[in-house]
């Protein structure tokens, strides 16, 4: 049994998840940042200070308070600030994800962005091919 979860854990593909994975956090951290940090306060700055991330509705009498952190202490509170901070955390992550594989798809050579041709598609092909040079000829 041991010897066939080494095989497993040694797969290329194990591995690659792995470091996609680890990779993934890392860079799920930088995007988190770059919204919180930098586009939430600009956003912040063009709507006259709002923080998004401590706008919520209380869902109890308890919850007199103004920053969420000490709403949520007090009560029930439907954070809406802090899903919409999320959700624009996402849309990021995913956009740049796609600048991303577009630009290295660019990168790679025609060849290896198509898959090979089965042995069908070849036959078909060529059968293409042919009647395009008979239709020629004649």
């Amino acid at each position: 049994m041991l010897e066939e979860f080494k095989k497993f854990a040694m797969r290329g593909n194990v591995i690659d998840l792995a470091v996609g994975v680890i990779i993934g956090a890392a860079f799920g951290t930088i995007i988190n940042s770059l919204v919180t940090d930098i586009i939430m306060p600009i956003i912040g700055a063009v709507t006259g200070g709002l923080d998004f991330s401590n706008y919520f509705l209380p869902l109890s009498r308890n919850v007199t308070a103004t920053a969420l952190a000490d709403a949520r202490k007090q009560g029930a509170a439907l954070a809406w600030g802090n899903f919409l901070t999320i959700t624009l955390n996402f849309l990021i992550i995913a956009w740049v994800l796609f600048v991303v594989v577009r630009f290295v798809n660019r990168l790679k050579p025609e060849e290896e962005k198509q898959p090979p041709l089965t042995k069908q598609e070849q036959l078909l092909t060529e059968i293409r091919d042919l009647l395009k040079a008979d239709r020629k000829a004649g």
